[in-house]
């Protein structure tokens, strides 16, 4: 791996991590505004907020698989 795909990497990790930060920082008011709707809004608002924490780079790790394997 070079040295320009490693800091590629590492600032690409640290965008998604500072975005996903933000969102859960956010992410009680909106969970408490979508509870005050409906408690299941709020939970699965949650739920899609935590897997999609996981989907993120679970994604990326496949492009990466399939960027370096020539697909």
């Amino acid at each position: 791996m070079s040295d320009n795909s490693t800091r590629k990497a590492a600032i690409a990790a640290a965008i998604i991590l500072v975005v996903v930060a933000v969102v859960f920082l956010a992410m009680p008011g909106i969970v408490i505004a979508l509870g005050d709707i409906s408690p299941w809004l709020g939970y699965a608002a949650t739920v899609i907020f935590i897997l999609g924490f996981f989907a993120i780079f679970w994604l990326r790790s496949r492009y990466q698989q399939r960027k370096h394997s020539g697909s």
